[in-house]
């Protein structure tokens, strides 16, 4: 197996002043299918100040001395070293109160999450496997080392983590963890949003992410309880032949693997079951249900902590996701303009992939063509013009100033009527014909003054 040099200098120096050393987790199972590990982490017999010792020609970072790990920088890359270790009490299901230092890779590796995990690599290449982790890879399986709710209970992040690599590996639950998972799913509460919305990103962007919802969502309940009413509520509407959830599931896996899309399909219609009623023909409706999911999907970003612009923009999203698509021109110009051509690009997407998740029929076929329509307008719109804000106009509040338009909310209000007379092409985008429009704007306003 190939081992980067500065990861074979790293063992090889371990190994000469007399310790074991190994590398070890994440790095071994992405060698072994094929993928470019992210990066090397290295397991050693060595006390943390010994390792520093062994390095002490280079820049060593105390990254976490308690837990028995040192940071090494070697030739620009940081490569994180890690004492054996016996893990001691969980008491808060996230983190042990004390560790102790060990001798054996064994008790080591036994500590371990997941056996695809739990895996060394050894400097002559000899992959050390004692859970199994190599059969379960070719079996497509993430499965726990020793007692799945032994190990959830240690650290309930875990769960989502086997999650997360069940969608980007595009594996299966051994039964037995996934059963673990769901008994202890409620302890996700007492894990930080922070550490969610991390896994929960990276879970969405998988390959496998809606075979995974599809598959196991109720585990999910565990941290977005709001998930729960959607799952099996069914829309007794022609247009969905599945449960919101369902559909939900379906949009999302029709979609572009990317952030905020992928979380703006996974909460867009949370708020149809409150907002479900049945007309005298016995059809569901959910007039309202895209304002009521922007509200639960403000209430679960708010616990998760994203960054204020990625909230802002799913949630954008989820409250838009079902406004009708413009066919003309001039409108699609204004919705450049209120969401911004990067905004408009996610939404269409959400737009398109959710209409793909209706059932088939004429009227889901035509709505789906105007999306397709809409989109392909914005992209001409784009091409061919570059004027959609009053940013984007060729005169500025100073051209007005100099015109002698006084200082103050007239200057806002001119530049806004001169962008309206763009948007409705009764003006072009030149300076020389603003000037002259600003004129008549200025003529009637005085005119309607008197």
């Amino acid at each position: 197996m190939d081992i980067p040099a500065p990861v074979r200098q790293i063992l090889q120096r371990l190994r000469d002043r007399g310790f074991l050393a190994y590398a070890v987790g994440g790095c071994v199972r992405d060698t072994l299918l094929g993928r470019i590990p992210g990066d090397w982490d290295i397991c050693t017999s060595a006390l943390p100040l010994e390792t520093e010792a062994c390095f002490s020609d280079l820049r060593v970072i105390e990254t976490g001395l308690k837990h028995g790990t040192v940071t090494v920088l070697l030739a620009g890359a940081p490569y994180e070293i890690t004492t054996f270790r016996r893990d001691g009490n969980y008491l808060d299901h996230r983190r042990p109160e004390q560790v102790a230092f060990v001798s054996s890779l064994e008790e080591d590796l036994r500590r371990r999450d997941f056996t695809i995990n739990a895996m060394a690599l050894g400097l002559n290449g000899e992959v050390i496997d004692l859970f199994g982790g190599r059969e379960d890879l070719d079996r497509r399986v993430i499965r726990c080392v020793g007692d799945p709710e032994q190990r959830f209970r240690e650290d309930a992040l875990r769960i989502l983590r086997g999650l997360r690599f069940a969608s980007q590996l595009e594996f299966t639950l051994e039964p037995d963890t996934a059963a673990a998972m769901e008994r202890c799913k409620d302890l996700l509460a007492l894990v930080s949003g922070e550490r969610i919305y991390a896994e929960m990103t990276k879970l969405l962007v998988g390959p496998g992410a809606a075979s995974v919802l599809e598959r196991y969502g109720t585990i999910l309940a565990g941290a977005f309880p709001e998930l729960l009413p959607a799952m099996g509520f069914l829309q007794r509407h022609p247009c969905h032949n599945r449960d919101v959830w369902g559909h939900t599931v379906e949009a999302l896996g029709y979609s572009a693997p990317e952030p905020v899309i992928r979380w703006a399909l996974l909460l867009h219609d949370l708020g149809k079951p409150d907002c479900f009623t049945l007309d005298e023909k016995g059809t569901g409706h959910f007039y309202g249900h895209p304002r009521r999911s922007e509200e639960l999907a403000r209430e679960i970003l708010g616990r998760l902590h994203p960054d204020k612009n990625t909230a802002e923009a799913i949630c954008t999203l989820v409250l838009h996701h079902d406004d009708g698509a413009p066919v003309e021109r001039r409108a699609v110009r204004r919705w450049i303009g209120r969401y911004g051509p990067e905004l408009l690009e996610q939404l269409l997407e959400v737009k398109r992939a959710d209409a793909l998740a209706h059932a088939d029929l004429p009227r889901t076929r035509q709505r789906y063509g105007a999306v397709l329509a809409f989109r392909d307008l914005t992209k001409q719109v784009l091409a061919e013009e570059a004027c959609f804000t009053v940013k984007d106009l060729a005169v500025s509040g100073k051209d007005l100033l100099a015109a002698g338009v006084q200082p103050g909310p007239e200057v806002g209000r001119l530049l806004n009527l001169l962008l309206e007379d763009v948007l409705e092409d009764r003006c072009d985008n030149r300076r020389e014909a603003l000037l002259e429009r600003l004129k008549d704007l200025r003529e009637k306003g005085q005119d309607d003054a008197d």
